[in-house]
């Protein structure tokens, strides 16, 4: 082999290699970077209010990473669980009176309310199912999330269909932030079986990122 093609050779593989490195550390640095920027937030906003005697970072000669998000996650339960009891509602229902009187204000706590419940609510179906619909038009085929049943008006509205109406929601690629939501009927929309997290996967990779699925014959044991 002469000199030229051994460079050449000698090359691809280093480049291989590097290739290779870049696929496994990337996404390892990235999530770390992102988890620790994530904790250093938290902390920045949390340890302020943390009085002086309960921070054990007074009495130590090193800071400890993440202690405001324990404690953010800690008052946020404690929270949850004592607006579950007569007096925690009773507090909550008269703070949100307060917010409904202010113009501006109720507007934006409203809106912010309904999504948190919509997404955290754990027996919601929103998102939770993943089709495939015809769009923009017959022959072509998107990938949509399934959010709920049409309910109200629009219910009303689309009822001479004769067949059941959801909302799906179509994003687009690489950032899924906007997109169209479109009202399609059931029997139009292909079911996949992948996650949601799955499908988020491939709209952001643009394709690239293509979730398994294997199917099983029916005589296999």
């Amino acid at each position: 082999m002469s000199e030229a093609p051994k460079r050449e050779f000698l090359a691809t593989r280093i480049r291989n290699n590097f290739l290779t490195g870049l696929i496994i550390c990337a996404p390892l640095a990235i999530t770390i970077w992102l988890t620790w920027s994530f904790i250093q937030w938290a902390d920045s906003w949390v340890n302020p209010y943390i009085p002086a005697r309960y921070n054990p970072e007074q009495f130590l000669p090193f800071a400890i990473p993440g202690f405001g998000l324990l404690v953010a996650v800690i008052f946020i339960t404690m929270v949850g669980f004592l607006a579950k009891n007569l007096i925690g509602r009773s507090i909550v229902r008269f703070g949100e009176s307060i917010l409904h009187r202010m113009p501006l204000v109720r507007t934006l706590y409203k809106s912010l309310k309904q999504i948190f419940e919509t997404v955290l609510n754990e027996q919601s179906t929103s998102f939770r199912k993943v089709g495939l619909v015809e769009f923009p038009s017959p022959g072509m085929w998107t990938m949509g999330f399934i959010s709920s049943d049409v309910t109200g008006e629009i219910a009303f509205r689309l009822s001479d269909t004769g067949e059941e109406i959801v909302t799906v929601f179509i994003p687009p690629t690489p950032v899924p932030t906007a997109g169209f939501l479109l009202f399609v009927p059931k029997s139009k929309i292909r079911m996949l079986d992948m996650s949601v997290e799955d499908a988020t996967k491939f709209l952001i990779s643009g394709g690239l990122v293509t979730p398994e699925y294997g199917l099983v014959p029916s005589d296999s044991k």
